[in-house]
């Protein structure tokens, strides 16, 4: 490959629009074998990778003499021998039209919290479903995590249609009684596809098994996704300061990545949550110094002004900047063996902040299958519930229907230092004092 050849393709790749993603359902719903396959279909698979494939499958594989596409994606030693993914598995691919990013999310009920540490990051779900055995509770719980962390888009993959000889009613039935539970979520919007992962009928390319089927292959329809997620429109620039940058004496500066944008040199800026405002000096990306820079970009800012400003603080701009609370309404999902104790002390991990704090109370515990509200004094491991968090300090934050990055939280052991509850801020309770 020549030197201009190599230019011209790292530069279109850097132009491709990025779709995260991940897959979800109930266990043995074939999401390692779906992902396996679009992998190999879409052609980006090197030699090596074959080869290993091929010994994999005579070695670990489950389809007989067939190649075992899961075998691509279930790295740890635990879910090849017993036929499973347990972690989250993340993968990288790319068409000509666009970059993704896949997890790989367990199916089994006890790993709940893995998913949801996979859905935490993606834009868009695939939720695969049996064929042979519709809608199951796993695919509920799933289903309503991924609502919770904000996922509006849900393609719905139909998985081993071969098995029920691609049947059209059985198809319909399901994505009827998935359009329900959608609805009851409010999920917005749901792309169903009949297809088998093990033989790629409408992963890649369109299947003479469903000539009764009109809508896109599962490739073509992450891919339109990812032009979409392109066209979102950003908000006003926020700043996570994520580090103060003193190389010496005569530079302070603000490091962080920016969400929302751009900011330019002599944008008004706030720090919050001390509410001091100044202007923006100037702007660094690695060594470089710029006038401007967009959102997603990794910047020191430099300020015109000598204020407080600290790891953890936000800058942001002066019209329509973050709220600053330290009590908030939230919903949480519980990831540890020893239950959540009312008023027990924990490190509220938010953005680039480490806060004490702790539940004050438990409004009700949510029952996944039926959204029912359930009485609780304490919450099991995978159990979902709407909380009152309380900080030993305000902080500025937004709802996590605005930003993923400064509407979410993690909780950790003070003692062990494991995460052990992750949730998204529905409101502020009250403003800091």
């Amino acid at each position: 490959m020549h030197a201009s050849d190599l230019q011209t393709y790292l530069e279109n790749h850097e132009t491709k629009p990025l779709l995260r993603f991940i897959t979800c359902g109930s266990v043995d719903d074939g999401k390692s074998t779906l992902i396996g396959r679009l992998l190999y279909d879409s052609k980006r698979l090197f030699d090596d990778q074959l080869a290993t494939l091929e010994a994999d499958s005579l070695r670990h594989g489950t389809q007989n003499e067939k190649l075992d596409f899961a075998l691509l994606v279930d790295g740890l030693a635990a879910e090849r021998e017993q036929g499973i993914t347990i972690d989250v598995a993340y993968r990288f691919f790319d068409t000509e039209a666009a970059k993704f990013i896949v997890a790989d999310c367990p199916g089994h009920e006890q790993y709940t919290r893995n998913m949801a540490t996979g859905a935490s990051t993606a834009q868009l779900a695939v939720v695969l479903i049996d064929a042979r055995k519709g809608v199951l509770t796993q695919t509920r719980r799933h289903s309503y995590i991924c609502s919770l962390l904000g996922l509006e888009h849900v393609v719905l993959a139909v998985n081993k249609m071969d098995l029920v000889d691609f049947d059209r009613p059985t198809f319909q039935r399901i994505v009827a009684d998935y359009r329900f539970l959608a609805d009851q979520l409010g999920i917005d919007r749901v792309t169903e596809i009949p297809l088998s992962g093990l033989d790629g009928d409408n992963v890649t390319e369109r299947s003479h098994n469903t000539p009764w089927y009109k809508g896109p292959t599962l490739l073509g329809a992450l891919e339109s996704a990812a032009v979409e997620q392109r066209a979102v429109p950003e908000g006003p620039f926020r700043l996570p300061v994520q580090w103060v940058c003193r190389p010496n004496q005569n530079f302070r500066g603000f490091a962080g990545e920016l969400l929302g944008g751009p900011i330019a040199v002599g944008d008004g800026i706030v720090a919050l949550p001390s509410g001091r405002r100044s202007t923006v000096a100037s702007l660094h990306v690695g060594l470089d110094s710029v006038e401007q820079v967009a959102a997603g970009q990794a910047v020191v800012v430099a300020l015109e002004d000598e204020i407080d400003v600290s790891r953890g603080d936000v800058l942001a701009a002066v019209a329509g900047p973050p709220e600053v609370a330290d009590q908030f309404g939230a919903h949480l999902l519980w990831m540890d063996t020893e239950p959540l104790k009312v008023g027990r002390n924990y490190w509220i991990q938010t953005g680039a902040n480490l806060i004490g704090g702790r539940v004050s109370e438990i409004k009700h515990q949510i029952d996944v299958n039926t959204q029912d509200e359930l009485a609780a004094r304490e919450l099991p491991l995978n159990a979902v519930a709407r909380v009152d968090l309380e900080l030993d300090r305000d902080i500025p934050f937004e709802l996590y229907a605005h930003s993923r990055q400064l509407g979410s939280f993690v909780m950790i052991d003070r003692q062990s230092n494991a995460t052990v509850g992750a949730g998204v801020i529905d409101f502020a309770l009250r403003r800091a004092q």
